[in-house]
């Protein structure tokens, strides 16, 4: 095989996940080869990545040996971790096993979150800020990723159930305007970056692709749904009583906020093709209509 002809092998955490998934597809558009880590190997989304061309590896972030195969002679490494199934310190403990299983790869693109490294209090972000600490001290070229709030929890259930009731709820006051991104994005940014690793190694972006009040995400997505919602402050009490660390998160939106500057993103990177809110949303099939609330 020549220079020329050689296609970088990216391996990529958590692949049949959103984040995971989007980077997968993102690398492979690019040109890449893809390992696919993942500890559900016979999944469906484990299958869909093998007809876009994948390799599917299984790998599981709690056995060092399965990663440590899954990464060897790998170019780069998309990596993630998540405390959500889980806690704090054990993700942590999952997110440095998998960087020290990977100290033989040529670049690791981390996705951690927004202002994590901004001792924001917010125990989900202090935890990946722990592992940010960790790969700047591991000796491999590096980049972090910081994306802000999810466009895509937004089509769970516990939205999904408002929006029938034609509700959008969140612990936000109405004129505290929401940074935002969905998957595709950070997967397309983390492609971006490992097609130029020497251009951003070294370097902690945070990255979103849209800002709105909640007011007018529910005038978008009355717009995607076909029926009136409104948004309705969720008391952030109610949200405490669930969890304390999405509490502290909302708390940090709230008094804080986080200021990434997404008309610099779009600017400096048009390539990434940056979805506002809107264009997201007509992309999604919301089952939000009285038949599917009753489920007929």
């Amino acid at each position: 095989m020549t220079k020329e002809s050689y296609r970088p092998v990216v391996a990529v955490a958590g692949a049949t996940g959103a984040q995971g998934g989007a980077a997968a597809r993102s690398l492979l558009d690019q040109g890449f080869q893809v390992r696919a880590l993942t500890r559900t190997p016979d999944s469906a989304a484990a299958h869909a990545l093998r007809v876009l061309g994948a390799e599917v590896h299984a790998a599981d972030f709690d056995d060092s040996k399965s990663l440590q195969a899954a990464l060897k002679g790998a170019d780069g490494l998309f990596a993630m971790s998540t405390p959500f199934g889980s806690d704090p310190e054990t993700e942590v403990r999952q997110g440095i096993d998998l960087l020290e299983a990977a100290r033989g790869v040529g670049h690791i693109v981390f996705t951690s979150a927004a202002h994590a490294d901004r001792d924001t209090g917010i125990p989900h972000f202090d935890s990946k800020y722990r592992i940010e600490r960790h790969l700047r001290g591991l000796g491999v070229p590096w980049t972090i990723l910081g994306p802000a709030a999810f466009m895509d929890n937004y089509t769970v259930e516990w939205s999904l159930a408002g929006l029938r009731e034609g509700r959008f709820v969140l612990p936000m006051p109405a004129d505290r305007p929401l940074t935002l991104i969905p998957a595709r994005d950070i997967g397309a940014f983390a492609a971006h970056v490992l097609k130029r690793p020497q251009e951003f190694a070294g370097r902690r972006i945070d990255i979103a692709s849209d800002m709105l009040t909640c007011p007018e995400i529910a005038e978008a997505l009355t717009e995607v749904c076909g029926r009136p919602i409104v948004f309705e402050r969720l008391p952030i009490t109610h949200v405490e009583a669930f969890s304390a660390d999405l509490a502290a998160m909302f708390r940090y939106f709230t008094e804080v906020g986080l200021d990434v500057d997404v008309d610099a993103l779009r600017r400096d990177f048009p390539d990434i093709g940056w979805q506002r809110f809107g264009t997201w949303a007509a992309q999604r099939t919301w089952p939000v209509s009285w038949s599917h609330a009753a489920g007929t």
